[in-house]
Parts: structure tokens; C-alpha cells; sequence
């Protein structure tokens, strides 16, 4: 492709990103499927350069005074504006004398602390820091879990296969890997010793103390990820529910489950009302995802207010349900991938004062049980991770147990 039709791509992208309606890796995907002539080396330079702008859109948006896509590209290619709106066939049409006096103009204004933060006025007010937003905003790692072999082995098996990994600081299963690749092609993959997972969301799991003779459910369980490192701690003995309402979602988790020879999950779309008697209900609760922005850059954009609210009825509601069916001296493992104190302690806060028979475990205590790395949080109560901190996705967790 011209260089000029790259960018013509770009902006039909960032054009619907900016809707700010639609994740902007679905937008990518579809339309890279639709345009299947375009090139492997075009489809990388397409797509770095896309998320490259939506990881800047706050300071391009503020430098430029406009949300529009056309608009930031020819603010940030003011050195080759001839080369890339040159009005090729496939390319971008030339500049608009409009737009060239816009161009012309300088904003020399600092950028308030939220626009360097890279984080909508609203939500920057919740979080207050700036260097954990930055840290919000970067490219996250590939985290993978290693299933039914040590990481050590599974290390030299990626590394033959000419795939180099460093070594997660906390999970003792945990590999990661910066280069962005396709691993569903190597041998270790489809032998089914390992899982892509952050390396938070793997701590959780160990966290939750499962023992073959527990009754467990993983609630709102999504694509089993959780489930399946719980599956991994048992040794593939005892039985996990994987519950969630969406039996698409479930329909996702049987390849994964046989691709990795696992047999103590059962899957199911609904609970019975009698049944109250869970040893371990892991409430991997509907949240924001605001601590997986590593990931997601644009999702920022789409989170409201109104959707931040009935995010936190919904989280209180299924906290109640899993009080209800958790046994006495069973423990409720409240999960978000948020950072929002929305979401995560307030909700907790909430839920001990209308519930006398919860109390919060000590974390600390569970942690050197289950894991040889220092405790990385301060509160013994709730445990915090997050790309500042720990390098991982941004996690919440709080183990509620039932006195009586």
C-alpha cells in the first residue's frame, strides 16, 4: 500500500472508534477482514498507528481543539503532510485552505493534569494520580499461565520454539512475554500446557484456597479463566461449577477445557434456589474493567457515569445472592478488574454493614500460605494490584467468610 492509503485506513478506523460505541479491537478486526488485500506489514503499521493515537487521544484532542480523525493526523504529520494527503486513488485528499490556516495555528497551553494523565475529567477525579493512569496506558505484557507443568519447563519449551519469556514476579505459574505474537500456532499451546492469563487474575485464583473437597462455583465466570487455574490447583480432582448467565459465553470454555485435559468442571446457565451450601463462591463480578486499560485504551471513552452506577447495583445485588448461598464458614471471593473505590470498597463496605455474619479475612496471612513472593499491599483487608504497582492488570480483592 501507498502511504497515503495506509492512512486513508487509519482514519475509516479511528473515524468509528471515535463513536466511542464499539470496542476499537472489534472496529480493527472486522474491517482488517473485510480488506483482505491488505498486507501483513500494512495491517501492523495500521493498527500500531491507530492505537497509538486512541493511547494519545486526550493530548491530540487537546493540541488540536477536535475530536476529529482527520484532524489529528494532520496534526501529527505536519512534516509530510505532501506525502500522505497527496489525493491518490486510494489515499487522502489534500489539504483544504481552511485547514492549512488551521494548521498554522499553535495551542502552546500546558495540558491540565487530567489530559496528561490520559484519562476523561470525570474519572481522573476518582483516581487522582497521574502516574497510575500513565501506567494504565501502557502496552500490557502477553501473561500465560502455565498448566499441568512447572513454568521452568514450560519456559524451555517456549524458548525452543523460539519464543523468549521472562518470569512473573508473583504467580508461581506466571510467564511473560512482550513481544506481541500468535501463540495459538506453537506446540506448547496445543498440547495444552498453558493458558493466556494476567498475571493478577491468576493470584486471585490462588486465593481462593480451593481443596478438593469444597464445593466450589465460579459466578459470572465469563470465558472460564478462572476456572480452569482453579482446575489447575486441584489437579484436575473435586468439582467446579462454572456458572454465567450467557451460555454463549459458556459454549467458549468446553475447546478450552479439552484442549487442556481438564474434567472437573461442570458447566450451567442456572442455579437451583436451594442451593446454598458453596465452600468457595468466586464472584469474578461485572465491573468497568477500568484496570484492564493496558489492554483497552478506548474503553475509557465508552464508561459513563450512568453505566459506572448500575455497574455498582449489579455488583451489590450478586453480593447479596452469593451471602445467600455460601455455607457457614464458606468464604465469598469478591474479584473486579476495576480501580474504582466505586466498585470495589465501597461496595464491600456497604455489604458488612447490612451483613454481621461476614468478616474480611486477612489476605496478607492467605498470601505467604499460597504464594513465596512479598505481599505487595498494605491493607490486609483488601488487596490492590495494578500495572504501578505490581505490573499486572489493575485487581481488586476481598475474601469475605461466613462467621455463622
Amino acid at each position: 500500500m501507498q502511504t497515503g492509503a495506509r492512512y486513508q485506513a487509519v482514519l475509516e478506523i479511528l473515524t468509528e472508534v471515535f463513536q466511542d460505541k464499539t470496542p476499537a479491537d472489534k472496529i480493527i478486526n472486522d474491517y482488517l477482514r473485510q480488506k483482505k488485500y491488505i498486507g501483513s506489514k500494512d495491517r501492523r503499521f495500521i493498527t500500531d498507528m491507530v492505537w497509538h493515537i486512541i493511547r494519545n487521544r486526550m493530548k491530540l484532542e487537546f493540541d488540536t481543539k477536535s475530536s476529529d480523525a482527520r484532524r489529528i493526523l494532520l496534526y501529527i504529520n505536519k512534516d509530510k503532510l505532501s506525502e500522505i494527503f497527496d489525493d491518490s486513488k486510494y489515499g487522502l485528499s489534500p489539504l483544504t485552505d481552511e485547514e492549512k490556516t488551521w494548521l498554522s495555528k499553535e495551542n502552546e497551553e500546558p495540558y491540565p493534569d487530567y489530559v496528561e494523565a490520559e484519562c476523561p475529567k470525570w474519572l481522573f477525579e476518582k483516581i487522582k494520580n497521574i502516574a497510575f493512569c500513565k501506567a494504565l496506558n501502557q502496552t500490557a505484557t502477553i501473561d500465560i499461565r502455565a498448566h499441568n507443568i512447572s513454568r521452568t519447563e514450560l519456559q524451555q519449551k517456549l524458548s525452543a520454539e523460539g519464543i523468549e519469556t521472562s518470569i512473573g514476579a508473583y504467580s508461581p505459574h506466571c510467564l511473560k512475554i512482550s513481544d506481541r505474537l500468535v501463540l495459538n500456532n506453537c506446540m506448547a499451546w496445543q498440547d495444552g500446557l498453558f493458558e493466556i492469563q494476567d498475571e493478577a487474575s491468576q493470584i486471585t485464583s490462588l486465593l481462593v484456597d480451593a481443596k478438593p473437597e469444597h464445593k466450589i462455583i465460579d459466578y459470572c465466570c465469563g470465558a472460564g479463566g478462572k476456572s480452569l487455574a482453579i482446575s489447575n490447583e486441584l489437579k484436575n480432582a473435586g468439582k467446579i461449577l462454572a456458572y454465567d448467565i450467557d451460555s454463549k459465553r459458556l459454549e467458549h470454555i468446553k475447546p478450552r477445557m479439552q484442549r487442556l485435559k481438564v474434567k472437573n468442571i461442570s458447566l450451567t446457565d442456572i442455579i437451583a434456589d436451594s442451593d446454598k451450601d458453596y465452600d468457595r463462591f468466586v464472584l469474578d463480578a461485572p465491573c468497568s474493567g477500568t484496570g484492564t486499560w493496558r489492554r483497552s485504551p478506548d474503553a475509557k471513552f465508552r464508561l459513563t457515569k450512568e453505566k459506572l452506577y448500575g455497574l455498582t447495583k449489579i455488583q451489590a445485588d450478586l453480593l447479596s445472592i452469593a451471602a445467600q448461598k455460601t455455607a457457614k464458614k464458606g468464604r465469598i471471593i469478591y474479584i473486579t478488574c476495576s480501580v474504582l473505590k466505586d466498585e470495589n470498597e465501597d461496595i464491600i463496605e456497604k455489604f458488612l454493614n447490612q451483613n454481621e455474619n461476614f468478616a474480611p479475612i486477612n489476605l496478607k496471612e492467605l498470601w505467604a500460605k499460597k504464594i513465596e513472593a512479598p505481599y505487595p499491599y498494605i491493607s490486609e483487608k483488601y488487596l490492590r494490584m495494578s500495572p504501578l504497582t505490581t505490573s499486572t492488570d489493575g485487581f481488586f480483592v476481598c475474601i469475605l467468610e461466613r462467621l455463622y
